[in-house]
């Protein structure tokens, strides 16, 4: 494999490491610490335990989150239960049609002595909850834009920064369903993951009914902000090799050269697939990211970013079936179990 820092490069230097020891005793933190959040979250969602660990790995690679369901599948008591299980602020945001801009960033207001001073709106906190987003016109949806992509927000020509960390959960109802607008692109391409929520298993729905049919559990913050924050940059340190770069680009190349394809992915589609497979990775466990970890967050970083031709609509195609096409045929180099001293695969070219 190539790359600048070689095998031998530490995992975890970046988040603090200075030596292959302490790289591993960060990972086992990092693994104990998400453990704790995701078995936290567990007492009041309940349903598939990978939706959980995807809306964590959302938010330790500094990205945001979209769930889609139907209604009365539990996004929103999801999304409850990641915010309180850390110490920090959180608001709610229900999307409805008369909802304007201001509603979300917050307005200017006169003050007794003629001054104006800042109502703060919403979304200055650190995990907003966008519920119901496509109920309200892409005017409104717009207002998100900003935060989502700069962590900052303008009123009146005033620029104010959003406190750290910042994350923003939105869900939103199938598309053909009534009183919904669709997600402009530039919206939806801000969203790092996309998450579908379906319904519960037959088991899961009765441990639903046993424990909400008396008072719902209490979520308990068991993070602290500084300790998301340093999961955070504990993601951003862990070893990258260039063979996981090339193929997260190959991947997005091929869904733009699909005849299907209209729009294929963006660079900030590929760059997504590195931020998250990186915080997969440490949720693992792991100081380095393998192919294998692109692979697994691919579904959810690419095909809402995915418009197909209108041919391929009216036969059914579906952006799952192209990404599905591009796993199977681009190929990767998969780390075998042998491994060096500091835990890095010996690679082998094979097909995806």
């Amino acid at each position: 494999m190539a790359h600048a820092q070689g095998p031998e490069g530490p995992s975890l230097q970046d988040a603090g490491g200075d030596d292959t020891a302490h790289g591993h005793d960060d990972t086992t933190r990092a693994r104990t610490l998400t453990r704790t959040i995701l078995d936290e979250v567990a007492r009041s969602f309940v349903g598939h335990s990978e939706i959980p660990e995807l809306v964590l790995t959302a938010l330790i690679a500094r990205g945001h989150c979209l769930l889609e369901g139907v209604p009365g599948v539990a996004k929103t008591t999801l999304v409850k239960a990641v915010a309180g299980s850390i110490h920090g602020s959180f608001k709610r945001i229900q999307f409805t049609p008369d909802l304007v801009p201001s509603d979300i960033t917050g307005t200017y207001v006169p003050s007794r002595d003629g001054t104006f001073t800042l109502r703060q709106g919403p979304i200055f906190a650190h995990v907003v909850l966008g519920d119901e987003i496509n109920r309200a016109p892409a005017r409104t949806q717009s207002a998100l834009l900003e935060a989502m992509q700069e962590s900052q927000v303008t009123i009146d020509g005033e620029t104010h920064v959003l406190a750290e960390p910042f994350f923003v959960l939105a869900t939103q109802n199938p598309i053909e369903q009534e009183g919904t607008y669709p997600l402009p692109e530039s919206q939806i391409d801000r969203f790092l993951l996309r998450v579908v929520v379906p319904y519960p298993s037959a088991d899961d729905e009765l441990k639903i009914l046993r424990t909400y049919s008396t008072r719902a559990p209490e979520i308990r913050p068991v993070a602290t902000l500084a300790e998301v924050l340093w999961l955070q940059n504990a993601a951003e340190g862990l070893y990258v090799d260039d063979e996981v770069y090339a193929y997260a680009v190959a991947l997005a190349g091929y869904t733009r050269a699909h005849p299907h394809v209209a729009l294929g992915a963006s660079p900030r589609a590929s760059l997504g697939l590195v931020l998250a497979a990186r915080a997969a990775a440490l949720i693992e466990g792991r100081g380095y990211v393998l192919p294998d970890d692109v692979r697994r967050v691919a579904p959810y970083v690419l095909t809402h970013r995915l418009m197909l031709t209108a041919s391929a609509e009216a036969e059914g195609i579906s952006p799952d079936s192209i990404l599905h096409e591009a796993l199977s045929r681009v190929p990767i180099r998969r780390a075998d179990a042998r491994t060096d001293g500091v835990g890095h695969g010996v690679a082998a070219r094979v097909a995806g």
